[in-house]
């Protein structure tokens, strides 16, 4: 699975989102697919004492070390469950967010559907994707660094431009989009972009599938390594909110 970058731009689009979701005290807010519970913490910040956050996510190992980082955090509830079956009670929800999950669910519109459907009128939802097309990497070699790319949009990825897509499929879902920003993180070390994006290994499938020629990506991955090295892709961020009706 493909990660995006742990970089200041990599968390700064987080601290961005949150503060567009304004969330305020005595609300409940929701963090669908939320990982290892990175984001937990800053939202029960914002909700305080008298507010309630809702972590949810399918990954035991995930959940074990979410519980973990949130222990201390009477107002923070990790449940177990699906994006397209959420464990959260209709209409009930203030603020959510979905961050990097939707790329691999099979129909990114039933888990919209369900945040609309836990949501509360005039409820705010933030939606994060990348689209994995602005993916480049410099090389001297340009042909195959865009033989990757395309090989991480139409092999790696299932849903690998569905950022560009968001907003659209927010309005499908009934929701009334108020924001749209894209953030482009930059990648100036190979060993992080290498496990971030997942350069070696991508390669070496995409020469076994006989996308990239075996010569040329070894050559073009070995090269990547020598520096200076540069890459970078883009996430869009999608704000919007649920009716008041």
């Amino acid at each position: 699975m493909l990660r995006t970058a742990a970089d200041g731009a990599g968390r700064a689009y987080k601290r961005e989102l949150i503060d567009l979701l304004d969330v305020r005290p005595g609300q409940t807010a929701l963090d669908v697919g939320c990982g290892p519970g990175t984001d937990l913490p800053a939202l029960a910040e914002r909700v305080g004492p008298s507010g309630a956050v809702l972590g949810v996510d399918r990954d035991p190992a995930m959940l074990a070390e979410a519980r973990l980082r949130t222990d201390a955090l009477p107002m923070v509830e990790i449940r177990e469950g699906d994006a397209i079956a959420l464990p959260v009670e209709p209409g009930t929800v203030d603020r959510a967010k979905i961050d990097r999950v939707l790329m691999h669910v099979a129909e990114p519109a039933e888990v919209l559907a369900q945040l609309h459907l836990v949501t509360r009128p005039g409820a705010l939802i933030g939606l994060v994707e990348p689209d994995w097309d602005t993916l480049v990497v410099d090389a001297e070699d340009l042909d195959t660094s865009r033989a990757f790319t395309r090989y991480t949009t139409a092999h790696a990825v299932r849903n690998a431009t569905i950022g560009r897509s968001l907003a659209r499929l927010a309005v499908r879902a009934g929701f009334t989009v108020e924001t749209v920003l894209a953030t482009t993180p930059v990648f100036r070390d190979f060993q992080d972009a290498d496990h971030t994006l997942g350069l070696g290994r991508n390669t070496q499938r995409a020469i076994k599938d006989g996308h990239i020629d075996a010569t040329r990506g070894h050559r073009w991955f070995a090269g990547l390594s020598e520096g200076p090295f540069f890459a970078s892709f883009t996430l869009i961020s999608v704000v919007c909110r649920k009716s008041e009706r």
